[in-house]
């Protein structure tokens, strides 16, 4: 089995009248997007069809996704789970009660045998008052 393998896409795209929002792709993944309303983010992406070395990766070799987020590109503190990866190749989550300010959001997807893949490109989300 790989070492690392192929993680889900995160990008971003326009949304909520009181903000702004900047995007940037990632290196990994099959696609996905990044929409927001208000103090809330709503995350979605496609689950990788593929590990780094080319290799296929099934649904069922998924175990989780990690959403990490924060207001420091460099240093995202906030953690979040989203568990049973296999069930579903599209997936989605809404972070919300995020205050003024820009936050950074970045995924990770983990598969059965606890191998982890490389963080997404970080797309960021500004809020104003």
């Amino acid at each position: 089995m790989a070492a690392a393998f192929l993680g889900a896409l995160l990008t971003g795209c326009g949304g909520g009248s009181s903000s702004s929002e900047t995007s940037s792709q990632g290196a990994i993944g099959d696609g996905g997007s990044k929409t927001v309303d208000g103090s809330k983010a709503l995350l979605s992406w496609t689950a990788p069809s593929t590990r780094v070395n080319g290799d296929g990766i099934s649904m069922g070799e998924l175990d989780s996704y990690v959403i990490r987020y924060g207001q420091d590109a460099d240093n995202l503190t906030e953690r979040v789970v989203i568990g049973d990866a296999a069930e579903d190749a599209t997936m989605s989550y809404t972070v919300g009660g995020l205050g003024q300010g820009t936050w950074y959001f970045s995924i990770q997807v983990q598969d059965t045998s606890g191998l982890m893949s490389a963080p997404s490109a970080v797309v960021s989300k500004t809020i104003q008052s």
